[in-house]
């Protein structure tokens, strides 16, 4: 049974009373803390890739400025990488808190028939996602679309010196919602959200906060 409210739709489940699902655990993700090394990677894919144009260096050099704009755009390609990583680690996370979550439903009565049986990992399951978003379970820099789309695209993030300086730039405002929403279509049609005042949960990092 699904209700409408407003322009969404929600699961009804029986009863009144809500349900404690697993904590949401996120992990800590790769160790990003040779910042000097990502930055010499990054410096190498400016001088690769020819960010800097020929008179614009010839114009540098003579004020000695070449090696702080090279440096300027190392610096904002690690940025862009250290998001992606951060937003891929997330992703794993909840990825992981999903299937947890299946097996949770799956010994509720109440909640067992909500979940159809597909090939891992489901496309239904982006109901969860939604949950979180419902939830703000979230910190505020994290786009869980984009999230999800890295972890559903990178089973491992790849290092740094494997990216273009345009592939870093454009990432996170594309390749991660794209790939995500294509999965959420693939269950076909509009997925039913799971009421977000039925189920409670906590979110575990450095701090424990109950959502």
């Amino acid at each position: 049974m699904v209700k409408i409210l407003g322009n969404r739709q929600y699961l009804e489940i029986p009863g009144e009373s809500s349900f404690e699902l697993p904590p949401l655990m996120l992990r800590s993700g790769p160790d990003l803390r040779a910042t000097s090394k990502l930055v010499r990677s990054a410096r190498d894919i400016v001088d690769s890739d020819d960010l800097i144009p020929g008179p614009t260096q010839d114009a540098l050099d003579a004020d000695d400025r070449l090696a702080q704009v090279r440096f300027g755009l190392a610096a904002n390609l690690v940025d862009h990488y250290r998001s992606f990583v951060l937003h891929w680690t997330w992703g794993e996370s909840v990825l992981d808190w999903i299937q947890q979550c299946e097996t949770s439903f799956e010994t509720q009565p109440n909640l067992r028939a909500l979940l159809r049986p597909d090939v891992w990992p489901h496309a239904g399951r982006a109901s969860f996602v939604t949950l979180l978003e419902d939830k703000q379970a979230t910190d505020a820099h994290i786009v869980l679309e984009n999230a999800m789309g890295y972890r559903l695209t990178f089973r491992k993030p790849p290092p740094i010196k494997f990216f273009s300086e345009k592939f870093l730039f454009f990432l996170n405002s594309s390749l991660g919602a794209t790939a995500y929403r294509a999965w959420a279509a693939a269950a076909g049609g509009d997925e039913a959200s799971l009421p977000p005042e039925r189920f409670q949960f906590y979110v575990m990092t450095d701090r424990i906060r109950e959502v």
